[in-house]
């Protein structure tokens, strides 16, 4: 039985890349399982929200795409042109071998390898947060999308109680570069009565 009195608490805490990827690395085998049974409803509340806001046949990046959990939550809404990318080569290894992706790959920390406009649309779960990946990653991702364009992501509580991360939505909205067309708080994990902010922008 999961106990959340042993919830990996450095996982909304800020860390450096090498401490977060350690993190990932030693959770990659039993991840699914933890958070699963924890009642993890974030990816699947994401894939339901971004389905009324795209066409089902295109192509999505899913950005920081762990063991493959949120691509299967993407798949139950019938969204399946599903490119993945990770830091993490063990998660990645989980990702892969779900058979869901038509195209997977290593990615560096702090490095886009891909041009803008070459997606459509960005799924990035629990990617941008506190303890995982920095503020200022959600204006790359912005930036690296054509006019029209759509990125979906979520803001766990921890997250929505730290200002650098609601200040770069802010600044990216306030600038034009980007409009938000669906926000709506809900559960995140059940057994530590976490919430999150399912967020999905569109690039001006």
């Amino acid at each position: 039985m999961t106990d959340k009195k042993v919830m990996r608490p450095q996982l909304w805490a800020p860390r450096s890349v090498e401490d977060t990827m350690a993190v990932y690395a030693e959770w990659a085998e039993t991840y699914d399982q933890d958070v699963l049974a924890r009642g993890y409803h974030t990816p699947d509340r994401i894939a339901a929200a971004l389905k009324d806001h795209m066409k089902a046949d295109t192509q999505i990046l899913d950005f920081g795409c762990g063991t493959g959990i949120g691509a299967k939550a993407l798949q139950r809404q019938g969204l399946t042109n599903l490119h993945g990318t990770d830091i993490s080569a063990e998660m990645l290894e989980k990702a892969e071998a779900c058979g869901i992706y038509d195209k997977i790959w290593l990615s560096q920390p702090g490095e886009l390898s891909f041009g803008r406009g070459a997606y459509p649309v960005i799924v990035a779960a629990g990617v941008i947060s506190l303890g995982a990946a920095p503020a200022d990653l959600l204006g790359q991702l912005i930036a690296k999308l054509d006019t029209g364009n759509l990125l979906a992501l979520s803001f766990n509580d921890p997250t929505l109680a730290d200002n650098r991360y609601a200040d770069a939505l802010g600044t990216e909205v306030a600038k034009g570069r980007a409009e938000v067309v669906f926000r709506e708080h809900g559960p995140h994990l059940d057994d530590v009565d976490m919430g999150s902010d399912i967020i999905i922008l569109r690039r001006r």
